[in-house]
C-alpha cells in the first residue's frame, strides 16, 4: 500500500529535501506544489502543480483531484522582519491558510503535518521541549503559533506539528539563502562578517529535518515533535564552525551582539530544542554539526562541478 503525499512549499529548501527523500520511496505517491508555475528542482519521481495555499478554491481542487492521505505543509512566510512589516500577508499565509488546510483535511480524512518554528518561544529558557509554554516575541512567531493552534483545534484525528530551528542546506534555484550559506559565500568572497554572540540556536540540517518529518509520516505519529540538531550554541560559534569545516578564514568572523543591529522584529535570545522525544519515538538521528557541514561542503562541490560541466 502506498500513501498519497501532498507537499506544499516544495520549491523551498525543506520542500526540495522532502521531495527528494519521499519521491524516491516506493510507498509514497508524491505531488509537489509551489507558487511557481514550474518546479524549481530537477529529478524527483513525482508530479508537480502550482498552488498558492492562500487560494482556497485551488486548495479544494487539489484535494478533490489528488485525494491526499497526508499533507505536509512546508509553505510559509518565514522572513521574520518582512512579517513585521507585512502583517496581513504574514497572517494569511502562516495562520489563515493553515486553518483552511486543516479544514480540508478534516473533510477528507487526511493527515496534516504542519512545519513550525522555535520562534514561538521567547528565548528566556532554552533549549525547549515540546511541553514548554510558547510566548512569541515577533509577529512571525505569533502567526506560526496561530497556525499550530489552527491545526490542534480543527478536530483532526491525525495531525502532527514538526518544529525546527535555523534550517540550513542547499537546493536548486532557491529564492532565499540561509545562515550557513551566507557565512560560506561571504567568507569565500573575502568579506568580513559580524555575527552575534548573544543568540543561541540548535542548527538543523535540511536533510535531517526532512528525515524526521518522513518518520512522522511513516510511523503515523501524532502530536508535537522537535526536530533539530543536538547541539545548542551561539550563532557566532555556528559561523566559526562553518568557516573551519569549509577551510575558510575564521578571522573574518567578527564578534558582535544583538544591540548593534536595528531590526523590525525581536529575536528570542536562546532557543534550541531538546529532541529526546523524536530520538526515542521516531529513531531520529541528526548529523553532528561538523558532519552536516562536511556533507554540505560535498554537496556544494558537486553542484559547482555540475555547473562547470553544463557551461562547458
Amino acid at each position: 500500500m502506498y500513501q498519497r503525499v501532498l507537499i506544499t512549499g516544495a520549491n523551498g529548501l525543506l520542500g526540495q529535501e522532502l521531495v527528494r527523500l519521499m519521491s524516491g520511496t516506493p510507498t509514497y505517491d508524491v505531488l509537489a506544489t509551489g507558487r511557481q508555475r514550474v518546479p524549481l528542482f530537477s529529478g524527483g519521481s513525482c508530479g508537480y502543480m502550482p498552488l498558492d495555499i492562500c487560494d482556497y478554491a485551488a486548495v479544494r481542487s487539489v484535494f478533490q483531484d489528488f485525494s491526499p492521505d497526508v499533507v505536509i505543509n512546508g509553505a510559509a512566510m518565514t522572513q521574520v522582519d518582512a512579517c513585521e512589516d507585512e502583517r496581513d500577508l504574514c497572517w494569511r499565509v502562516n495562520a489563515d491558510a493553515v486553518e483552511n488546510l486543516a479544514a480540508e483535511c478534516l473533510k477528507s480524512g487526511t493527515r496534516l503535518i504542519q512545519v513550525s518554528t522555535d520562534f514561538i518561544f521567547d528565548g528566556t529558557d532554552g533549549p525547549y521541549a515540546e511541553k514548554d509554554r510558547p510566548n512569541p516575541l515577533s509577529y512571525y512567531g505569533r502567526s506560526k503559533l496561530a497556525g499550530e493552534n489552527g491545526v490542534r483545534k480543527a478536530g483532526l484525528d491525525d495531525w502532527a506539528i514538526a518544529r525546527t530551528v535555523l534550517v540550513y542546506g542547499t537546493g536548486e534555484n532557491l529564492s532565499r539563502s540561509n545562515f550557513v550559506l551566507w557565512v560560506v559565500n561571504s567568507l569565500r568572497a573575502g568579506k568580513k562578517i559580524s555575527v552575534v554572540t548573544d543568540q543561541f540556536r540548535s542548527p538543523t540540517y535540511a536533510p535531517d529535518l526532512a528525515d524526521g518529518i518522513e518518520r512522522i509520516v511513516r510511523f503515523q505519529k501524532n502530536g508535537i515533535y522537535h526536530l533539530s540538531g543536538r547541539e545548542t550554541l551561539s550563532v557566532f560559534d555556528i559561523a566559526v564552525r562553518a568557516a573551519k569545516v569549509f577551510d575558510l578564514d575564521v578571522s573574518l568572523v567578527n564578534r558582535t551582539d544583538s544591540n548593534t543591529f536595528t531590526q523590525p522584529a525581536m529575536r528570542p535570545p536562546k532557543t534550541g530544542f531538546l529532541i529526546l522525544k523524536a530520538e526515542t519515538e521516531l529513531g531520529f538521528k541528526p548529523h553532528t554539526l561538523d558532519d552536516a557541514l562536511a556533507d554540505l561542503r560535498r554537496r556544494l562541490a558537486c553542484e559547482e562541478s555540475d555547473q562547470i560541466r553544463n557551461r562547458g
